[in-house]
């Protein structure tokens, strides 16, 4: 029965998944001046300026910029860009484009080493793609305008290989929300560089036009309108499968009354807790909480069956 509501739950799943409409077209690229952005760094009134001393992601080439229609690499399908690319030297210093809180400094698939910045005076997040592993990086902690973070990767560290270098570069994004705002995966993942949808309808805006903008609307910048499911069902379906799965193995060894068995199913839900944490899968501390629980209670059972039960005549 469980194994038919599972594949019952993936079906409907691709049902929905099959009806999902994607643009044909995205809001296009706007242009903006640079003339006179050098004191934005100086001028303690101004909210924004750019991560680079000189950022032109309008060099050498505008296949990276924000909704630009490409691929991240030759076997990736065709996506919009969610982000400007600004291409300069290994060891290149990045700063802060605005006050804010490090939420997440770390390795991170192809970006080598990311950091995000929660910006909650705009209701900003902006995030800093494919920097040095092996340089000095801020990894937590409030930050000023303009404070360095850290600086950009070699070719072979920034998300490439030795076998596969990457083109240094900053994969630079902003979007409307803090990233806890977001998930870990999926179309809304927080640390998204090339999607499916039109990086504009899930609150990813272009970073150089909010900078020499310099606005900050009242409130902040507006996150979308969507529903809970949309953003979360994703990371609700792949902790509700293995939260349920761990639970069936429970009954099951119950049942047989194996309790050694009890100590397999929470290893399986704590591991992938730790799995999913590290992938930036934030919502997914149930998994943790359930495994230690039942770990618990497999340890419980598995001692109290070894303690041997004496039994006294009348």
């Amino acid at each position: 029965m469980l194994s038919l509501r599972v594949l019952t739950i993936l079906f409907i799943l691709f049902l929905l998944a099959g009806c999902t409409q994607y643009p044909g077209s995205c809001p296009s690229y706007t242009p903006f001046d640079l003339s006179g952005t050098d004191v934005f760094p100086a001028d303690i009134r101004l909210p924004f300026q750019f991560p680079l001393e000189e950022f032109d992601p309008q060099t050498p080439t505008r296949e990276s910029s924000f909704v630009a229609y490409g691929r991240a690499n030759p076997e990736s399908p065709v996506e919009y860009h969610a982000a400007e690319d600004s291409y300069h030297p290994a060891g290149t210093p990045v700063y802060a484009m605005a006050d804010g809180r490090v939420s997440f400094s770390g390795p991170m698939g192809g970006y080598g080493w990311l950091i995000i910045i929660d910006h909650p005076q705009a209701n900003l997040y902006s995030l800093y793609g494919h920097l040095s592993p092996s340089r000095w990086r801020m990894e937590s902690g409030m930050v000023e305008k303009g404070e360095l973070i850290a600086y950009l990767g070699d070719s072979d560290e920034n998300g490439g290989s030795s076998e596969h270098p990457l083109v240094t570069h900053l994969h630079f994004g902003v979007r409307a929300g803090q990233r806890a705002d977001y998930p870990g995966k999926g179309e809304w993942r927080w640390q998204a560089g090339w999607i499916k949808l039109c990086p504009q309808d899930l609150g990813w805006l272009q970073p150089s036009v909010i900078i020499t903008s310099q606005d900050i609307p009242v409130g902040g910048y507006p996150q979308p309108e969507v529903g809970f499911l949309v953003l979360w069902g994703g990371e609700l379906l792949i902790t509700g499968l293995y939260t349920i799965g761990g639970v069936g193995l429970l009954l099951f060894a119950i049942r047989k009354n194996a309790p050694f068995f009890l100590v397999i199913p929470p290893v399986i839900l704590i591991a992938a807790g730790i799995v999913f944490y590290r992938n930036g899968m934030v919502r997914t501390y149930a998994l943790l909480a359930i495994g230690l629980l039942l770990a618990a209670y497999g340890v419980f059972r598995f001692v109290r069956r070894s303690i041997p039960t004496h039994s006294t005549r009348p």
